[in-house]
């Protein structure tokens, strides 16, 4: 696997490095000694999948608070979107800065999300599958969002949405005293 950090420190895409052959191909997509080594040392609690079906809607953008603030890895393994991250830590010198990157099933990458992002992705293809582990469990209770198109934020979203949630959509925008979580 090849490491790559993005602009928003500890935050990282990860380039699979696959064995092919007349076969196909085959690579690994998680070592604990190689994600060590960027100070990973959480254990997966959860992983889920997501199928999303039209080509520019938009998941996200979530996150869980502390205590239960949740480190991901996220992969895409149909279609293409464009995953987006937004750096909530307190203190942080990224602080509200966000940072997107096309995953693909083809590209083979991964984004390496740390605790104290937002995360969400906008599908540029129709069927669009996601697989995501999490470093904690999902509480409803703890969990938070932004609205996709808030100003302070100023994601430049390839597509227009087409398909968002009623929860999505009514996601608030950052409070004026915003100063991390």
């Amino acid at each position: 696997m090849i490491f790559t950090e993005t602009k928003l420190q500890g935050s990282y895409t990860i380039e699979l490095e696959p064995f092919t052959d007349e076969r196909g191909w085959f690579a690994r997509y998680f070592c604990m000694d190689e994600f060590s080594q960027i100070g990973h040392m959480n254990e997966w609690l959860q992983m889920n999948h997501s199928s999303t079906y039209k080509k520019g809607s938009l998941r996200g953008m979530h996150y869980q608070l502390p205590p239960f603030s949740e480190v991901k890895l996220v992969r895409c393994i149909a279609g293409i979107v464009f995953d987006v991250i937004i750096d909530l830590r307190k203190n942080s010198k990224t602080l509200l800065q966000w940072y997107g990157a096309e995953l693909s099933s083809e590209n083979k990458k991964m984004m390496y999300i740390p605790e104290g992002f937002a995360h969400g992705f906008q599908c540029l293809t129709d069927n669009c599958e996601l697989l995501y582990h999490h470093t904690e469990f999902y509480k409803p209770n703890v969990e938070a969002g932004i609205k996709f198109d808030d100003p302070k934020i100023n994601i430049d979203w390839p597509l227009a949405v087409t398909v968002i949630s009623e929860r999505d959509k009514s996601h608030p925008y950052l409070d004026e005293n915003f100063k991390g979580i």
